[in-house]
């Protein structure tokens, strides 16, 4: 993914929200590593600032972001960004793809970091069947790990699930799940959004909802109360339409917001609020 050529910001929200899922530590690497004339590198280093990813955000009426860590080093890293930053919070956790990673000494420093305060949430975890970088026992394994450590730290858990829908809803009923579970960048259809409702899981949707061939996404989102709906942008990854192929960033979280919004049959500033009220109760008050 080209990281030079950023998209347009889009037009403003009227009402702030919360980008509830990106990787800053990404994003920072990503512009830092574009190439070019020496002018060229040190504006993308600026642009590559925490400070300055914000900015674009605030611009455009995103005002908070929680990074999300998928091994130990980017657990590490969004945790002290976050603790540097009011308007951050972090998710650590080893992702499903890494799951062979974690071991006893690896959980337990992510335990510790869950436990910071500037933390807030346990992922992400879950399990991923569309790649076999790590085995389903390991993955399957930690994920139930990552279950307990959201548990005893009083965290939420922020789950990846990929192609592996019922696996997941039955290891959360077998281990019993933490008093607040996400499904980030929610892919199920309208039959898994309606389990989901049921178990009083929340459902965080990104940039693919917005997409042509993802009717099933927004047939989902149209399921989902209010009360139970997050926005992210998985940033840099899932850009919305009509920015696909391009690098995404939290800037380009009201294009998303705003198909939401068509697809609920209410005003964009409206949802908004929605999604910072349930933002207060997955991870807390900023």
């Amino acid at each position: 993914m080209s990281t030079t050529n950023l998209p347009a910001a889009p037009k403003p929200l009227t009402a702030e929200v919360f980008d509830s899922h990106c990787h800053l530590d990404i994003m920072v690497g990503n512009r830092q590593a574009s190439s070019g004339d020496p002018v060229a590198q040190a504006a993308q280093a600026a642009r590559a600032s925490v400070e300055g990813i914000l900015g674009e955000a605030r611009a455009v009426g995103v005002t908070r972001l929680v990074t999300i860590g998928y091994d130990l080093p980017s657990s590490r890293w969004n945790a002290e960004t976050a603790g540097l930053h009011a308007d951050i919070y972090a998710g650590v956790a080893i992702h499903p793809n890494e799951a062979h990673a974690s071991t006893p000494e690896v959980l337990a420093e992510i335990e510790e970091l869950a436990r910071l305060p500037h933390v807030r949430a346990v992922g992400e975890t879950g399990l991923d069947y569309y790649r076999d970088w790590a085995s389903k026992g390991d993955q399957h394994a930690s994920f139930r790990a990552h279950i307990e450590i959201a548990k005893r730290t009083g965290k939420a858990l922020v789950i990846h699930d990929r192609e592996a829908h019922d696996d997941v809803l039955r290891v959360l009923a077998e281990q019993g799940a933490p008093e607040i579970v996400v499904f980030h960048s929610f892919s199920g259809d309208a039959e898994m959004a309606k389990k989901c409702v049921e178990a009083g899981y929340f459902m965080s949707f990104s940039g693919p909802v917005t997409y042509k061939n993802a009717a099933y996404l927004r047939e989902a989102a149209r399921i989902a109360p209010k009360e139970l709906i997050l926005v992210e942008t998985d940033a840099p990854y899932l850009p919305p339409t009509p920015h696909r192929g391009k690098p995404n960033a939290p800037y380009l979280l009201p294009l998303t917001l705003r198909c939401l919004a068509e697809v609920k049959k209410i005003e964009p500033a409206d949802l908004a609020v929605a999604i910072g009220t349930n933002g207060e109760t997955v991870f807390g008050s900023w």
